[in-house]
């Protein structure tokens, strides 16, 4: 696994309950701030493998970005179920209430590379 990847899940792992990040905040945090896209293969590739809460990822708008309709609501209920409130018709996270900050996303430790693969 390379160190991004390893960054990106630890990142991950951070997001608080109740609250989202961004895709570009992921990757920021993470340490590559323009590799927002790589945070969206990441996800995909690795959410079941790691458990990771990838229901508290959203597009920078704070918009449920995933296309599918059944997991697209998965993603609402999962947040509903945090206290998250979702505005414009259950499709967008109000970000200034429920977007973590960047200090509540870092890592105390760095993930062991035997434990992520």
């Amino acid at each position: 696994m390379n160190p991004f990847t390893a960054s990106v899940i630890a990142v991950l792992r951070t997001i608080p309950e109740g609250k989202v990040a961004t895709y570009g905040q992921v990757a920021r945090v993470a340490g590559s701030p323009r590799a927002a896209r790589q945070v969206v293969r990441i996800l995909h590739a690795m959410s079941g493998k790691h458990g990771l809460p990838w229901h508290r990822v959203v597009n920078a708008q704070g918009e449920i970005a995933i296309q599918d309709d059944e997991t697209a609501q998965l993603q609402r209920f999962l947040l509903q179920a945090e206290g998250v409130t979702l505005v414009d018709n259950e499709r967008r996270v109000a970000l200034e209430r429920f977007q973590a900050a960047d200090e509540e996303l870092e890592p105390l430790e760095p993930e062991p590379d035997a434990e992520l693969e």
